[in-house]
């Protein structure tokens, strides 16, 4: 059977995890981490459906975390593989917490470092490190752009205090957002001219996420030029912290069509909702692709979906169709596996997707379904 008629048959709303695309992004990353000798970790902020966890440590190196509940669920999780965190700020208990589970543990400034230094200094086996900011970055959307002016995140050269560094082994950088090997180029040239006296007393330099590793048109051989010349030039370990470059096109989001009306336009009420379900599509703002559809006025039919809530901006696009759309007809939104699944909520009292996992085999496994005790007890 197709695989898009083997999703149609499920209940919606629902995620579905395709196990099939996402080997095909781990396999494109366990090869850069062995023709390029670096270390690749999963960014669990885009994609921490632990189902997968077990496969995935099978191709590349570890996690990072955002925070110690991410963290505690890639040691549980992720069997003996690294676990990585940083977080702008840590809170004391977190921190205690953190030196049990942690390979890596990463400070935002040097008044946390100074903060924790002494407790840090009784773990010999945990490697710490600073997050730098280099003041430059090619994201244009601020709220995604790390290096924008008065950023909290990253310690600029001015800020940066060279007689604290006893006890730091490794600097990090994050400075991009879905972007190629040529924007990382650049983006080294200015790491280096700012920082570079620094790493040669480092061990290791993690180049942070945002790399789109594994999308088609991604420059792979020129990622793996820039890691070795890091790597050679300042004799340096190299981390990667791709969180799209693993989950890239690697889910669905499986909707039915509720109500068909008109307004000015056709207009279709869907059981998925743009803010509950998928809500970059409203914050950065992108369409996602529905398998079938193209954009408006293509095709003969056009209509503008949106969801179920009383959010007059829950809208998720214009798509047109080859036929008229029916009441209870199934849609499939493409690229559903990140940003998705860790950012939903239950604003309006939307019941949450259930989740799937299509296996390589066509099988489709039920990996979570939600009800109202999850909606009751988040509040």
């Amino acid at each position: 059977m197709d695989k898009f008629e083997i999703l149609k048959k499920l209940p919606t709303p629902c995620y579905v995890i395709d196990e099939e695309a996402l080997l095909r992004n781990l396999k494109i990353l366990q090869s850069v981490e062995k023709n390029a000798g670096c270390h690749i970790l999963l960014a669990q902020k885009a994609f921490s459906s632990y189902c997968t966890y077990p496969l995935i440590s099978e191709y590349i190196s570890g996690t990072t975390a955002s925070g110690i509940f991410e963290a505690k669920l890639a040691r549980e999780e992720m069997g003996n593989r690294q676990v990585h965190v940083f977080s702008p700020a840590y809170k004391d208990e977190d921190f205690d917490e953190l030196l049990k589970i942690c390979d890596h543990i990463v400070f935002n400034s040097f008044s946390q470092w100074k903060h924790f230094r002494q407790k840090a200094l009784q773990h010999p086996e945990i490697e710490f490190g600073l997050r730098i900011n280099p003041e430059y970055s090619e994201i244009e959307t601020d709220i995604y752009n790390p290096c924008f002016a008065n950023s909290r995140l990253g310690i600029t050269l001015e800020n940066f205090e060279e007689n604290e560094l006893d006890g730091i082994s490794g600097l990090h950088f994050h400075t991009m957002c879905e972007q190629g090997a040529e924007t990382l180029e650049r983006t080294i040239v200015h790491i280096e001219e700012k920082f570079g006296k620094y790493l040669h007393r480092m061990k290791w330099l993690n180049f942070g996420g945002g790399h789109h590793i594994t999308k088609p048109d991604y420059n792979v051989e020129k990622l793996i030029s820039i890691v070795r010349h890091m790597k050679e030039k300042y004799k340096l370990d190299i981390y990667i912290e791709p969180g799209e470059a693993v989950a890239i096109d690697a889910g669905f989001l499986v909707s039915t069509v509720l109500d068909l009306t008109k307004n000015g336009m056709n207009l279709g009420i869907l059981d998925t909702s743009a803010a509950c379900h998928m809500p970059d599509v409203l914050e950065m703002p992108y369409r996602p692709f529905i398998i079938g559809s193209e954009l408006p006025d293509i095709l003969p039919y056009t209509y503008r979906f949106g969801g179920p809530t009383c959010l007059a901006g829950d809208i998720i696009g214009d798509y047109s169709f080859d036929h008229k759309l029916a009441i209870g007809e199934k849609l499939i939104f493409t690229d559903m596996a990140m940003y998705s699944i860790v950012k939903n909520n239950t604003f309006n009292g939307m019941p949450l997707p259930s989740i799937y996992l299509l296996k390589a085999d066509g099988n489709t496994v039920l990996v979570k379904k939600f009800g109202y005790e999850d909606f009751k007890s988040r509040l």
